[in-house]
């Protein structure tokens, strides 16, 4: 090992190839204990993310993280890459597919306890999990190599707890159950976004750190096991989930700029009535933006000189309304 990863794994921390995998492969070992161990607690984790989730509880949810175990499968990806093992890759995917099954399916079961579908448009839980941008992904990565240095190092173990709260797995997919449950189809897609970039993150971060510690070297590992083949694999992770989040951030900046806009654009053109004022935030549909505001006779300034503005400083391919109440809509543009 160079310098560097000395430094980083010290030999005397380093955890055998042989404890690294029996910690991380479901099909070696004692397979029953491990197998119904990892579902028994899936599923508690699962039933405790969710009633913290639909409570809107952060403390239940953290519980929830710290005993869920699908990280373990998830870094159980990255030791197969590393050490060129494609049957413990095939079976620690399907072992993740497995837990993604049972824990949206908990979701969907437990979706008939919301009161009403509008009630998770303002549940912090709901909402912090349906928006997923490019910082999630890089909380996701530090995360990850958190998580593979304290299963590589055995001075680290006590942080793994830490590791477990940090990145956020079951959650987000009892998230994805109760919105689909409830007909919330794009905040169920934000909620998997969520949680495939964490799993993607978690893979890319352990597949560095085993291969830094030279595990794809260790007489245990396939011959065929390489740096070249492992770093490959982590690059085609990265730009999977990269693409969409870096869109999805481009996309959330752009809408609160436009709504920042919107909203002094109406406020100035409301400057001469005033008793008319703008009420909530510009509220999104799409791509079109609704503001709501109130005159005393429902009356508004000459709409063309609002839409010259707006047009200034909105791109022609957004829309825009502004409702002045009682079921009247005025189409900017």
């Amino acid at each position: 090992m160079s310098r560097l990863t000395q430094t980083l794994i010290p030999r005397s921390q380093r955890l055998s190839a042989e404890a690294l995998d029996d910690a991380l492969n479901l099909s070696a070992g004692d397979t029953l204990s491990k197998r119904s161990g990892f579902l028994i607690m899936l599923t508690l984790s699962g039933v405790i993310a969710i009633a913290g989730v639909l409570t809107d509880s952060t403390a239940t949810v953290i519980g929830a993280m710290i005993i869920a175990p699908l990280g373990t499968p998830i870094l159980g990806i990255a030791w197969g890459i590393v050490t060129g093992h494609l049957r413990l890759v095939v079976s620690s995917i399907l072992w993740v597919l497995s837990g993604v099954g049972i824990v949206v399916a908990l979701g969907l079961a437990l979706a008939v306890f919301v009161a009403t579908p509008e009630s998770l448009s303002t549940n912090s839980q709901v909402i912090g999990r349906t928006s997923p941008s490019l910082m999630d992904l890089m909380a996701a990565l530090a995360t990850g190599l958190a998580g593979g240095f304290a299963m590589c190092r055995k001075d680290l173990s006590a942080v793994l707890p830490g590791v477990a709260i940090a990145i956020s797995l079951v959650p987000p997919l009892g998230v994805v159950g109760v919105c689909a449950g409830q007909g919330q189809w794009p905040e169920a897609l934000g909620a998997l976004v969520l949680f495939l970039s964490n799993v993607f993150a978690l893979v890319i971060a352990g597949s560095i750190v085993f291969t830094m510690a030279g595990y794809a070297r260790d007489p245990g590992s396939s011959p065929t096991a390489n740096r070249r083949r492992a770093y490959a694999i982590v690059a085609t992770l990265s730009l999977i989930i990269a693409i969409p989040l870096a869109a999805n951030s481009i996309a959330s900046v752009a809408v609160a700029r436009w709504s920042v806009e919107i909203q002094n654009t109406t406020t100035d053109w409301l400057d001469g009535d005033p008793d008319a004022h703008i009420h909530g935030a510009v509220q999104w549909s799409g791509l079109t933006a609704t503001i709501s505001l109130t005159t005393p006779d429902g009356s508004t300034p000459p709409l063309d000189e609002l839409r010259d503005d707006m047009a200034k400083v909105i791109p022609s391919y957004v829309g825009v309304i502004v409702d002045v109440g009682q079921g009247t809509e005025l189409a900017v543009q």
